[in-house]
């Protein structure tokens, strides 16, 4: 099969054993409420003091917000093994919610170990994640994920790069394979890795095949990855044409930060960009992350976008993305062109981001 939209050839497998159910195109990521410490914008006035984020608030604030997910109709939901408790907090939820549960569909990461231990900064050297792809972290982390999440569905590779050889790993392909078999779907997650962030805009095309290759590889006579999930919004439209051939070649599409960490709300710094999204979205009776997230859902190749909410008032406002999604054509195109930035200046900004 020959996709235009990206200029590549793409595989033609059957994907039955290897994809999702049909989902609601707004999903709930956790990388917000599993840990002390992110990067969105304004997080230190969602939460209480950065000294009394214990596991205890932290769990009940992220049992609250998965409450308010399900009861928005949203249903899947996205961790990570880095993304602090929250493996372990969406399960504790699941135990205790029972019925209500029925039909969330749960994904995780693998690849990126938690290393800021229970800290909303750390010191000089230190990092709150490092990254391993390697088959021994992969059966490591595998192993807690499905201690964690039996019904684990979905299990991605955390920021997939060239860079990292993840998707030219034998040993790594041939465990995903197995995994594959097993009845869980394998994806590849693509976007925020901090090599990317350092990166040129000659280095970041060496960054980008991820997508592609995962598009092409296969194992046991069909396709390895039956989902991608990638950074995908307003101001980085960057992976669209990638993104829309993973959706022609049959895999389930996750956009994670829609609203890049906080730049395409309320929040954000006043610029030419927020006048308009603030004017078009009062037009709408609605929100700004709302406008934002309906922009990208609007796009037919989105399986699911996530909604990275901290509290449950930002969830229900970003969930009103639902009501007034699909977006109109001529105005999905005049924001479009009028919000995009470069690249480079994307990821340059976001590398600026302070933990809080």
């Amino acid at each position: 099969m020959w996709c235009a939209a990206a200029g590549l050839h793409v595989i033609a497998m059957p994907r039955e054993r290897n994809t999702l159910p049909s989902l609601p195109k707004l999903g709930l990521g956790t990388a917000a409420i599993g840990r002390p410490g992110y990067i969105n914008l304004g997080r230190d006035a969602d939460l209480r003091d950065r000294d009394e984020r214990t596991r205890e608030f932290m769990r009940e604030n992220a049992h609250h917000v998965l409450d308010e997910a399900v009861r928005l109709g949203l249903r899947y939901v996205d961790c990570a093994r880095s993304y602090g408790d929250a493996e372990s907090f969406v399960a504790s939820w699941l135990a205790q919610s029972g019925a209500a549960t029925s039909g969330v569909v749960v994904g995780s990461k693998w690849g990126y170990e938690y290393t800021a231990n229970w800290r909303v900064e750390v010191g000089a050297g230190e990092a709150h994640e490092v990254k391993y792809h390697t088959a021994a972290q992969l059966a490591k982390q595998l192993a807690e994920s499905r201690e964690n999440l039996p019904s684990l569905a979905l299990y991605q590779i955390h920021s997939a790069t060239e860079a990292s050889g993840v998707l030219e790993n034998e040993e790594v392909l041939d465990a995903l394979a197995a995994l594959r078999d097993s009845g869980v779907v394998c994806g590849v997650s693509r976007g925020s890795d901090p090599a990317i962030a350092r990166a040129s805009h000659e280095a970041l095309q060496t960054c980008r095949p991820s997508i592609r290759r995962a598009i092409e590889v296969a194992r046991g006579g069909g396709p390895l990855f039956g989902s991608v999930q990638a950074t995908f919004n307003l101001l980085d439209q960057s992976a669209a044409a990638e993104l829309a051939a993973a959706h022609e070649a049959g895999m389930c599409v996750i956009v994670k930060e829609a609203l890049a960490n906080g730049r395409l709300t309320e929040r954000a710094p006043d610029s030419d960009k927020l006048a308009l999204l603030r004017e078009e979205a009062a037009a709408l009776g609605t929100g700004v992350d709302a406008l934002a997230l309906a922009w990208v859902i609007s796009h037919p190749w989105v399986t699911v976008c996530l909604s990275g909410a901290s509290t449950v008032e930002q969830l229900r406002s970003n969930a009103d993305a639902l009501r007034i999604a699909p977006l109109d054509p001529a105005l999905h195109a005049r924001l479009s062109a009028a919000v995009r930035q470069e690249c480079d200046e994307y990821w340059e900004d976001r590398k600026a981001l302070q933990w809080n």
